[in-house]
């Protein structure tokens, strides 16, 4: 395996600003590093966990705007550096 590809990555509201995602996804990252991945993609919405992935080292690669309408798609992703 090459890359991770994120697809979902939820965490209960009453969790939430608790650093239980960011555990998560280090985690997860961690064993696509063991197994070989060079780097993570993703996608959010603009009302849903932009700011999260930012935070986690995750640089904007492209967005569709208006989908849905008056909000973005926004796709992300990481190399693994370290």
């Amino acid at each position: 395996m090459e890359w991770l590809r994120d697809h979902l990555l939820w965490v209960k509201e009453e969790y939430k600003r608790k650093g239980l995602g960011s555990q998560l996804l280090k985690y997860i990252e961690k064993i696509a590093l063991e197994s070989g991945a060079t780097i993570s993609m993703l996608d959010t919405f603009d009302f849903q966990a932009e700011g999260f992935y930012v935070k986690n080292g995750y640089k904007v690669i492209g967005e569709i705007a208006d989908f849905p309408k008056g909000h973005k798609r926004i796709y992300f992703a990481k190399r693994f550096d370290y």
